[in-house]
């Protein structure tokens, strides 16, 4: 019996690698399944091309795919192979999601997970530890030496009493603004795709839900992979 079960595990961990997920790595609901599992896949480098990051929640999860299509021949676009959570989870795994390779541009974003309202009221991260974690993932992503882009997380819908995981949409542009200031401190592009998605909500994201259909992740792709592009841009080879 203990033979069969160590069997079964190992089949399990070769099954995970074979798609791209890390050993242990899970996905959750509100992952979007329907396009995490090729979102995570393992990316061979082509030869010539520059190396970029993405890191962020199930939004960048959604934009993964589009965004390396738009890229292709380009960049070789890599992401996490998880949802990055709050930047408390950055804090703890940022190093190992960096690996040892050279990236060029690491287009990055947290906060939707640190808004998340907890049973007691409070947000799971305050906006003060937002704003120091953040600092300290600055940091630690400015040391690669790769050219970084912040993303503003993206609009949280009104329903607040409809939404499954409960955030208030008045958060999210005050976690963007003190995202915005330590993005100034350190001289780091923003990408602004709160700005970018609002005027398009009704059309392209979900009722009370923070996701987006699919021609919403397209449309979100496109300008990720501008903002990519611009930076691989003034970058020498």
């Amino acid at each position: 019996m203990k033979t069969l079960t160590l069997t079964c595990l190992l089949v399990a961990m070769a099954v995970q690698v074979v798609s791209g997920q890390q050993p242990g790595s899970q996905l959750s609901a509100s992952d979007n399944p329907k396009t995490a599992g090729d979102a995570f896949g393992l990316v061979k480098d082509e030869p010539g091309l520059r190396r970029v990051l993405l890191i962020g929640d199930s939004i960048s999860i959604g934009y993964t795919l589009p965004v390396r299509r738009l890229l292709s021949g380009k960049a070789n676009v890599h992401r996490i192979p998880e949802n990055a959570g709050t930047t408390t989870n950055g804090l703890a795994k940022l190093s190992q999601w960096l690996g040892r390779g050279k990236w060029d541009v690491i287009h990055f974003n947290w906060g939707l997970h640190d808004v998340k309202i907890m049973p007691d009221g409070s947000r799971q991260v305050t906006l003060e530890n937002y704003q120091a974690n953040l600092r300290e993932l600055v940091r630690q992503l400015r040391a690669t030496g790769a050219t970084l882009i912040w993303a503003t997380s993206t609009p949280v819908p009104k329903e607040l009493d409809q939404l499954k995981v409960k955030r208030i949409a008045a958060d999210v542009p005050i976690y963007n603004a003190v995202a915005r200031s330590v993005m100034d401190e350190n001289q780091v592009a923003v990408d602004d795709i709160y700005a970018f998605a609002l005027p398009r909500l009704t059309r392209i994201q979900y009722h009370a839900d923070v996701h987006y259909k699919d021609e919403g992740y397209e449309e979100l792709a496109s300008q990720v992979a501008a903002s990519i592009e611009a930076a691989l841009d003034g970058k020498p080879r």
